[in-house]
């Protein structure tokens, strides 16, 4: 399962494979993020299978979305507002495509670790569709219809309503019709359900979930905390 390095010297980086666009050492991402370097190491050799899956370019575009749902969510549906709303808000610096570090430290917001203020804050972003700063009626109704067909599961109109309706009346605590971010924060304090899914299990030990991209790391895996 996997491989290990050698006892002979290091490759010289000009020997080493070309790195994809936007490459970081895995120490400064494991310092950076929930993962560990040898996570992060399994995590670059997935990054790698979907970026050249297509364009061969070292970036993870919009057009591969199958393939990057079912290596962050383990299923291959079809396009979902959800899935589409993750993509942008992994994509940094807005030029429709994904790269290694971004990839890295946004699905770090997703480690069962990760802290509740990171989850929280991006799952505000995920229902502020328009780019507001506010989380309006019409973008939670269309991000909770999203988030159902994400589980499979099917409400009717008036069950959605509902749901939509009870997390106004709760979060909207200045009733103008919208819920900002401290409204948000309060909220998801009294229902901590509400960033269910905004945690993926599997990542508390990639390497686990992807043996065959395991490899022994050229540097020590310390990072100074305990992950």
């Amino acid at each position: 399962m996997g491989c290990a390095w050698s006892s002979s010297p290091s490759p010289s980086p000009s020997k080493r494979e070309q790195r994809a666009q936007g490459y970081e050492e895995p120490a400064v991402l494991a310092a950076e993020t929930s993962f560990t370097v040898n996570e992060v190491e399994a995590l670059y050799e997935l990054y790698k299978k979907l970026s050249y899956s297509i364009f061969k370019d070292g970036l993870i575009h919009k057009v591969v979305e199958e393939e990057f749902r079912l290596a962050l969510f383990r299923t291959s549906k079809g396009a979902n507002l959800f899935a589409d709303r993750v993509f942008d808000l992994f994509d940094l610096k807005r030029n429709g495509v994904i790269e290694f570090g971004e990839f890295v430290r946004s699905l770090s917001i997703f480690h069962p670790k990760a802290p509740e203020s990171e989850k929280t804050a991006f799952a505000f972003k995920l229902y502020d569709l328009r780019g507001t700063g506010y989380i309006e009626k019409e973008e939670l109704r269309e991000m909770v219809v999203a988030l159902l067909d994400e589980s499979d599961l099917c409400l009717s109109d008036s069950a959605v309503e509902e749901i939509v309706d009870n997390t106004f009346s709760q979060a909207d605590s200045d009733g103008d019709g919208r819920i900002d971010p401290k409204e948000w924060q309060e909220f998801v304090k009294k229902n901590p359900a509400s960033l269910r899914n905004m945690s993926l299990p599997y990542l508390q030990d990639i390497t686990t979930t992807f043996p065959s991209f395991v490899m022994h790391s050229e540097v020590e895996d310390y990072t100074g905390v305990s992950k």
